[in-house]
C-alpha cells in the first residue's frame, strides 16, 4: 500500500475524533470478536478492521459514507480514506 504523507480532502487531521471505549461497537452486540479498532472521523464511531471476521469499519463506510478512519490501537497514527484508497500517517 503506498504512503502518501498529504492527507486527502476528506480528513482534517486537526479534527482527530479518538475512540470513547475501546470496543467494536457492533462485535459487541453479537459476542464476536475483534482483532484491531479504527475510528470514524465523521462520527466518531468505533468499528473493528478488515482483520477481524466482520469487517465492521468498512461495513460502515458502505453504509454511511463516512470516508476516513484512523487507528485506535495505541502508538498508531495514521489513517485511511476509503474515498480515495489512500493511506496517510499523521
Amino acid at each position: 500500500m503506498p504512503v502518501d504523507p498529504t492527507p486527502c480532502e476528506h480528513f482534517d487531521k486537526e479534527q482527530i475524533k479518538s475512540a470513547s471505549k475501546m470496543e467494536c461497537q457492533e462485535c459487541v452486540k453479537t459476542g464476536d470478536p475483534w482483532v484491531h479498532l479504527r475510528v470514524c472521523q465523521t462520527c466518531g464511531g468505533v468499528h473493528c478492521c478488515n482483520s477481524s471476521v466482520n469487517k465492521h469499519a468498512t461495513k460502515h463506510y458502505h453504509d454511511t459514507g463516512h470516508p476516513v478512519v484512523i487507528s485506535a490501537e495505541p502508538g498508531e497514527h495514521w489513517a485511511w480514506c476509503y474515498e480515495d484508497d489512500k493511506f496517510m500517517p499523521y
